[in-house]
C-alpha cells in the first residue's frame, strides 16, 4: 500500500505542505462504469489496467 498519496489541488481541505494528502481514504473512480482501460477514463494518475 502507499505510503504518502500526492495531491496537487492546494484548496483541498486534506491537502497538506509537500503535496502530501491528509485524508484517511481514497476515493478513485472510473468515468466508464466499473472498470477502465486507461488513465484518463479514472481519477488516478498511477491507474494501471490489470488482465481480469
Amino acid at each position: 500500500m502507499a505510503q504518502d498519496v500526492l495531491c496537487e489541488v492546494n484548496n483541498c481541505t486534506f491537502w497538506s505542505n509537500g503535496n502530501k494528502c491528509s485524508a484517511d481514504r481514497i476515493y478513485v473512480v472510473s468515468h466508464t462504469g466499473e472498470t477502465a482501460d486507461t488513465q484518463k477514463e479514472t481519477d488516478c494518475h498511477t491507474f494501471e489496467a490489470k488482465d481480469l
